[in-house]
């Protein structure tokens, strides 16, 4: 009997405790606070139309870049957050912009042609018309066939293709059977596969340097390369180097696929095709310094206000678009998290710290800057004192899908932690905890020195079909609702790692890393 009364105060006990759901506290007044004011009150369209159609887009070290960083300084204090500032990673290199071109057909007959310059690319010094040229180079042997012959052409380096037609829509959210194949940990030899992957990749952005210099020597005018997406829907990346007094490369463009298709089959039947082509663009080189945005929720409990809670998304973005879901939404999103905060006057006993950070599509280079700046080197694994004071980075880099999860990247002392932290959000759908690892985006600069850093898991919508790195990245393609739910899901995690007995728990250190383990979008 004595047991028995003993175990049913235990059970009441913890039900009535402010743990709630499990032995990991979760503070449910403080959450329906988060709740209404996220959903009642939200900022976040507001944001996202400054980060993007004023702001937008926001290519590193570009003066877009620099209006965007000074103008969430400038939010970030008006909603009284304290050391709000652009801080310096490290070295970046030169900013660039396009002020203005125009790619049109004169002949066999009048078109205009869709294509967007590639990043880091130089002008043509006025208009260039001529004949286009199709080149085929898959390799460095390749290039032989054509050296001494394209000086001065309009060449076509890269093979057509037809557009596929879409028979199912773009954009889709995870079913129930996703997230389950998802939540399964991953198989032996899955990170081979990846190793691979990532291997690949470096061996075609190889060739494309080979390529450019080969271009740049030979003469040519201009570059004209298909892109990979249809409908008129534009991925594009960079053609040239951000880094200070790298050689110039050669002006090109990446054009849609259908108008590339159709150039490509008129030369095939000997139909003379004419272009005119100008394209001015501008570099910038008074500041080789790379920046961060930087602001913090001071902590208020003596003993814990020196540890860190951090969350964020990267600000810079590509330039045929204006950067919304890649990733004005995730910085928007951790914007509007500490707003939240601020608005319901939570007090964290850790420091909550924000940060937007510059250079991700380089290669990550903002948060690794950061990290390396702050808490250790991940090359030799050196640590600074501020290592042993943080807790966890949140990050949010997947586009503009509501949070449905979050991977745990293989740490699997957090599980029962973060399972705690999704029950009160499960009637909105954000419940999946995996063992999982995710890369690509800034959460991987902080695992990199055995930091605690993660990413959620965000439905898909139209993201790697429609939007991700492309001229279609506006706006228009955000989904307010999900911006909405994951600032209050952002927040209320980013509140209760603060508010913890201790630190989250940590993997054991890894190995030096001499290499950018980072593929992303170059």
């Amino acid at each position: 009997m004595k047991r028995t009364r003993l175990f049913l105060a235990m059970t009441v006990a913890l039900c009535l405790s402010p743990h709630g759901y499990s032995q990991e506290a979760v503070d449910l007044q403080m959450i329906s606070k988060i709740k209404l004011e996220g959903f009642e009150n939200s900022q976040i369209s507001e944001t996202m139309s400054y980060l993007t159609d004023v702001h937008g887009p926001r290519l590193t070290n570009s003066p877009n870049y620099w209006a965007a960083s000074q103008w969430c300084v400038d939010k970030l204090t008006e909603w009284g957050l304290t050391n709000a500032q652009l801080e310096s990673w490290g070295v970046f290199g030169r900013g660039w912009a396009v002020e203005r071109f125009t790619i049109v057909a004169t002949a066999p007959q009048f078109m205009s042609i869709i294509a967007y310059p590639k990043a880091w690319t130089p002008g043509t010094n006025g208009m260039v018309t001529g004949a286009p040229v199709l080149v085929e180079i898959k390799s460095e042997e390749d290039m032989e066939k054509y050296r001494g012959k394209l000086a001065g052409a309009i060449i076509m380096a890269g093979e057509p293709r037809e557009a596929e037609t879409h028979f199912e829509a773009d954009a889709r959210r995870y079913s129930e059977e996703e997230l389950a194949k998802l939540l399964a940990a991953p198989a032996p030899g899955e990170r081979e596969s990846w190793v691979e992957r990532r291997a690949e990749f470096r061996s075609r952005r190889a060739l494309q340097e080979k390529l450019i210099k080969f271009f740049r020597e030979e003469g040519v005018a201009v570059v004209l390369e298909p892109s990979e997406r249809e409908h008129g829907t534009i991925r594009v990346h960079r053609g040239g180097s951000h880094k200070t007094g790298a050689e110039a490369g050669v002006p090109a463009l990446t054009v849609a696929v259908e108008h590339y298709a159709r150039i490509a089959r008129l030369l095939e039947k000997n139909i003379p095709v004419q272009l005119e082509i100008n394209i001015q663009t501008k570099f910038f080189e008074d500041d080789s310094l790379g920046y961060n945005v930087i602001a913090e929720i001071p902590g208020v409990d003596k003993k814990l206000k020196n540890e860190i809670v951090m969350l964020g998304g990267h600000l810079d973005s590509w330039h045929s678009g204006t950067g919304a879901t890649d990733n004005a939404a995730g910085c928007a999103v951790a914007l509007e998290a500490v707003r939240i905060l601020k608005a319901v006057d939570a007090k964290p006993r850790r420091t909550i710290r924000i940060a937007l950070w510059g250079g991700e599509e380089q290669g990550l280079l903002g948060s690794h800057g950061y990290v390396k700046n702050h808490f250790g080197d991940r090359a030799t694994m050196a640590l600074k004192p501020d290592h042993a004071n943080f807790s966890a980075y949140f990050n949010l880099d997947n586009g503009t899908g509501k949070i449905r999860g979050i991977y745990l990247q293989g740490n699997d002392a957090v599980r029962p932690i973060f399972e705690a932290y999704f029950k009160p959000f499960h009637d909105l759908g954000a419940a999946t905890v995996t063992i999982r690892n995710t890369g690509g985006t800034d959460h991987l600069a902080f695992d990199a020195v055995g930091l605690p850093g993660f990413q959620f898991i965000q439905d898909p919508i139209d993201y790697g079909t429609r939007t991700h790195h492309t001229n279609m990245d506006v706006f228009d393609h955000i989904q307010k609702g999900d911006l909405m739910q994951a600032a209050v899901i952002m927040a209320s995690f980013v509140y209760h790692t603060a508010m913890r007995e201790e630190k989250l728990p940590r993997k054991p250190l890894p190995e030096p890393q001499r290499e950018n383990l980072a593929t992303n979008g170059q």
